[in-house]
């Protein structure tokens, strides 16, 4: 049977799949298991929150949550676990994502969001942040992001030496 997934991704739309992808891109490179879903929090809602019940039974430890325009949907997600929700602003609209970083950013007390850049860097810093929380109770997942940090700063390296 294989391992369970750590990590739920969900996006609002197919449309974001392209950006999400960074999230579990980063999540596999580290050793992660993650899956992804689409729903949305205004068009879906009670889907949303079956994933977010369904991934608590599961075992799923965090969940990542993606979306342009209003970008509910990782309130939408926090308010149904206490599970860590990390949010991606997505850009998409006439506002390039602002509009995105602030749905997502600005959560009531009481029910945090913890949020990334807009757009793919976020995504993929949102597959690491993960891990890190993971990290905390997971000591391969540690190992995993010690030598990923490593290997950046290697090619850091690479290319200052690439100057001279």
């Amino acid at each position: 049977m294989p391992e369970a997934a750590k990590v739920l991704i969900i996006m609002g739309s197919d449309s974001d799949l392209s950006v999400m992808e960074e999230a579990k891109k980063a999540l596999s490179e580290l050793g992660v298991r993650s899956k992804m879903a689409i729903a949305s929090a205004h068009r879906t809602p009670q889907k949303v929150v079956n994933l977010v019940k369904e991934a608590e039974k599961d075992g799923v430890q965090v969940i990542i949550a993606g979306a342009g325009y209003a970008a509910h949907l990782a309130g939408a997600v926090a308010a149904q676990t206490i599970l860590p929700v990390i949010g991606v602003p997505l850009e998409g609209s006439s506002l390039s994502g602002l509009d995105s970083l602030l749905s997502t950013v600005q959560m009531p007390a009481g029910v945090p969001v913890a949020t990334v850049a807009v757009g793919k860097a976020g995504a993929k810093n949102a597959g690491i942040l993960a891990a890190e929380i993971l990290a905390v109770a997971d000591e391969d997942v540690a190992v995993a992001l010690k030598e990923y940090r490593k290997r950046m700063a290697k090619i850091v390296e690479e290319k200052d030496r690439g100057l001279k």
